[in-house]
């Protein structure tokens, strides 16, 4: 914790109200649950509904945030990060609205708003508290980068800090207005939709660099190049995406890579309760949290989701534990994707858990779409917290505080999720159409609401036993555990350490070996979640990134403040362009739910 979240300090501003006040934690709860909670949200439905993914709400509303904590100087970044952690929240769950419509186009019977709002708002307390419990393993321990909230971090620094904002503010400006321009051209330009142009996924790749940028466009081109042998084995009809099989396979090789890195994290552990290893340095005082508290408050959430679900909602108890209990798998194999690739893919956790309860005996889809939601929301609003994490791990901010403004954003994202679903569809009564119905020709332009469809689909297969996807996990899971454990005997040999610091042999070898001979398996699961282009663009930025700070370093000017190591120029450009695709996202749900509801 820092000194000013314990003594009050006085704001630029004479408006402001003190730091650390009631005042000012009202200030900030009011901002990021009431103003950037539902700008995010507006933002997150509309990309949820038209294309089937959405911009986190954490680099938009880090920025809007900013804004209002200028005037507490540098302190000011942990006063955003509350905010943005609130906001983020409410965006987060406000694109679960999708559920909604799984149910409209499936014609299931839609439970009363205030048991939907219950249900969800136990899954999503459940899912903050679970994101928390693994936040020392992910993002003390394993240091993943977190592209947003790596982004988020460097914003917030720029932007609260007059003498950073100066030396950033070119980079930081240029990418933003490039996000803009882009993210409003792919959704206007025809060619540039065709081709997926994505200047957040351009900005993410230079964010983490060429060795996960490059793996991300080896595995999507081979996963291409496969299309033919899965079509014979049956695994795809013709004309299917390659991502239909793809993405079961790359969860599969987070998982196997996760089975390596866990067990050497629990080594570890071992070794440190046997008294064989150095204490661990004292912990600082933001970062403390009581565990104890926090394992009750899971317990107690996971409770309520299970009672709520069967008491209220009239599903089977079995099913609601086996969903709770992959909460935890996927909050770390999601966490560990989000961590390497900004990727989150909460659909395919929805799909994966469906796919496991068909093959103990669930048939019946509505308990398919109530279980499922468990793994959707809980695994979001995880991830969304680890990100947060990441945010507050750089900048010093205090955890618990964190905690409590995101369980105030779930609370009012539980009703938002509900509202804004009614909202859309009643705007937009082409959201009411199920699409899994219709021909290629038939599909509407501009809502194509790929994650509904998927959902509807696997819902559909109950039905339908498809052993294949069970197969398709497993050996995905066999490659990553290989891959995983290869890189550790290679990266841990001291002769091959010896040898990648040589010179400039060394580097290159240690490079390919890291972008192409054996990748890190966390990196190359991103070619299989989505389609080829969206992988080249996240590799373009990757290779853009690592050819800038190989080349093109400057050095410092005289007077210039020493910049913190990790607020390098492809970071703030590209977290430019994360930030700008958001404002463009926000800009065009807004225009277009207000044209609708206008009459226009």
């Amino acid at each position: 914790m820092n000194s000013s979240d314990l003594v009050p300090a006085a704001p630029r501003w004479s408006w402001l109200p003190a730091v650390g006040t009631w005042k000012y934690h009202a200030l900030l709860v009011c901002l990021g649950v009431f103003v950037l909670g539902p700008l995010g949200g507006v933002t997150a439905s509309f990309m949820n509904f038209s294309l089937g993914f959405f911009v986190g709400g954490q680099v938009l509303a880090g920025i809007l945030g900013s804004t209002v904590t200028f005037g507490y100087g540098a302190e000011g970044k942990h006063g955003a990060n509350y905010m943005q952690t609130a906001a983020a929240s409410v965006a987060g769950m406000s694109a679960m609205g999708v559920l909604i419509q799984a149910m409209v186009w499936m014609g299931l019977p839609q439970p009363p708003v205030w048991q939907l709002v219950a249900y969800m708002l136990c899954i999503g307390m459940f899912g903050v508290g679970v994101g928390m419990l693994y936040t020392p393993m992910l993002v003390d321990r394993m240091q993943l980068t977190y592209p947003s909230g790596y982004a988020v971090a460097n914003i917030l620094r720029a932007l609260t800090d007059p003498v950073l904002l100066r030396q950033s503010v070119a980079k930081l400006g240029s990418g933003i207005a490039a996000g803009i321009v882009g993210g409003i051209a792919a959704g206007k330009v025809a060619i540039l939709g065709a081709i997926e142009m994505s200047t957040s996924t351009l900005g993410v790749g230079m964010v983490v660099g060429a060795r996960i940028g490059i793996p991300a466009i080896v595995s999507g081109v081979v996963f291409w190049a496969l299309i033919p042998f899965f079509v014979s084995i049956g695994w795809l009809a013709e004309g299917d995406p390659f991502r239909k099989i793809a993405f079961l396979i790359a969860l599969g090789l987070i998982m196997g890579a996760a089975i390596i890195d866990i067990a050497l994290v629990f080594r570890e552990a071992v070794t440190r309760m046997r008294g064989n290893a150095p204490p661990d340095a004292p912990q600082a005082e933001w970062k403390r949290v009581n565990t104890t508290r926090l394992v009750m408050w899971v317990v107690f959430w996971g409770a309520g989701v299970v009672l709520t679900g069967h008491l209220v909602l009239g599903q089977p108890v079995g099913y609601l534990l086996f969903a709770v209990a992959l909460v935890f798998v996927f909050a770390l194999v999601n966490g560990i994707s989000v961590g390497i690739s900004d990727s989150n893919p909460i659909s395919s956790a929805f799909v994966v858990s469906v796919v496991l309860m068909a093959a103990v005996g669930l048939t019946d889809p509505v308990v398919g779409l109530m279980a499922g939601t468990i793994l959707l929301v809980a695994t979001s609003i995880a991830c969304d917290m680890q990100q947060d994490r990441s945010t507050g791990w750089r900048l010093g901010t205090n955890r618990v505080l964190q905690f409590r403004y995101q369980v105030v954003g779930v609370l009012m994202g539980a009703i938002m999720a509900v509202a804004f679903a009614m909202i859309f569809m009643k705007a937009y009564p082409v959201l009411l159409l199920d699409q899994t119905v219709m021909k290629a020709g038939e599909q509407p332009a501009g809502w194509s609401s790929a994650m509904t469809y998927k959902f509807v689909g696997v819902l559909r297969s109950l039905t339908d036993d498809q052993p294949h996807q069970r197969t398709a996990i497993w050996v995905g899971v066999a490659i990553g555990f290989a891959i995983q454990l290869a890189r550790k005997l290679v990266k841990s040999n001291a002769a091959w350490q010896r040898f990648a610091a040589s010179g400039r042999r060394g580097f290159a070898a240690d490079f390919l070996v890291d972008a192409v001979f054996l990748p890190s398996p966390y990196a190359a699961s991103f070619g299989g979640f989505v389609n080829l282009p969206t992988s080249l663009w996240f590799g373009a930025g990757g290779i853009l990134s690592s050819f800038v700070n190989t080349v093109a370093k400057k050095k410092p000017q005289p007077g210039d403040k020493a910049m913190p190591e990790d607020m390098s120029t492809t970071s703030l450009v590209g977290g430019g362009l994360i930030a700008g695709d958001s404002l463009a996202a926000l800009g065009l749900g807004i225009a277009g739910l207000t044209a609708t509801l206008l009459g226009r």
